[in-house]
């Protein structure tokens, strides 16, 4: 599976949390990330990430272009629903993309758990 990993400012310690806990599943697989994210995540996990730019720079473009070119099996998006985001269109179309190209996404920790044991059951 191809499978993006991005999170808001105050939800990538989650995210490195998430992938260390899920790492050898998570390593079975193609991994894409907004630029910040996927450095912290590879820096703390080993896991070999393809980086993408940061989220407000264009990284969230870049992974709802994907999505709609079917370049994306799952994205795990950790959001921060509190905190006003500079970028918040480029999120709402990803979030859109994902709904329209049905490819299924996890916004917080409870979904990422729930997709990332699946995973971990068909593995």
């Amino acid at each position: 599976m191809r499978i993006a990993l991005i999170a808001h400012d105050k939800k990538k310690e989650d995210m490195i949390k998430l992938c260390m806990q899920y790492k050898d599943v998570l390593a079975k697989h193609d991994l894409y990330a907004t630029g910040t994210t996927g450095a912290m995540v590879s820096e703390a996990t080993g896991l070999k990430i393809t980086r993408v730019k940061p989220g407000p720079l264009g990284g969230d473009q870049q992974m709802g272009s994907m999505v709609a070119e079917a370049k994306l099996d799952l994205v795990i998006f950790l959001r921060d629903p509190l905190t006003a985001q500079p970028h918040e269109p480029d999120v709402s179309a990803l979030l859109r993309l994902s709904d329209v190209m049905d490819i299924p996404l996890a916004t917080n920790l409870s979904s990422a758990t729930i997709m990332l044991n699946y995973l971990t059951d068909i593995s």
